[in-house]
């Protein structure tokens, strides 16, 4: 069964919007290819100085192993209070409203 990751930290405003599309580009590229990814929606908000992303993986497992590594990445380029969620997909109301949780 597929869940959803939820990663959320604290980022340096300079370093969002066209700062982080260039510099975080090889990165984007290279979460295709993590074990389990389905998908991923990212996030930014230049207001509060905060950033992250929302994932899918096809199971739990998977999505522990990548949040624990991806929460010592950020941290590495200037995170902080990082926080990571995992939820079930409630997939019956999820295809209601178009959701992309399948590969």
């Amino acid at each position: 069964m597929p869940v959803l990751l939820q990663i959320d930290f604290k980022f340096p405003k300079e370093m969002m919007g066209d700062a982080l599309t260039e510099g975080a580009r090889e990165l984007a590229h290279s979460i295709n290819q993590e074990p389990g990814f389905i998908s991923k929606t990212w996030t930014e908000n230049a207001e509060t100085g905060e950033a992250g992303g929302i994932y899918v993986f096809t199971d739990k497992a998977l999505a522990e192993q990548y949040a624990q590594m991806h929460s010592q990445r950020v941290a590495a380029m200037g995170a902080s209070d990082i926080r990571a969620k995992i939820f079930d997909i409630n997939t019956t109301l999820t295809d209601i409203n178009r959701g992309h949780y399948r590969t």
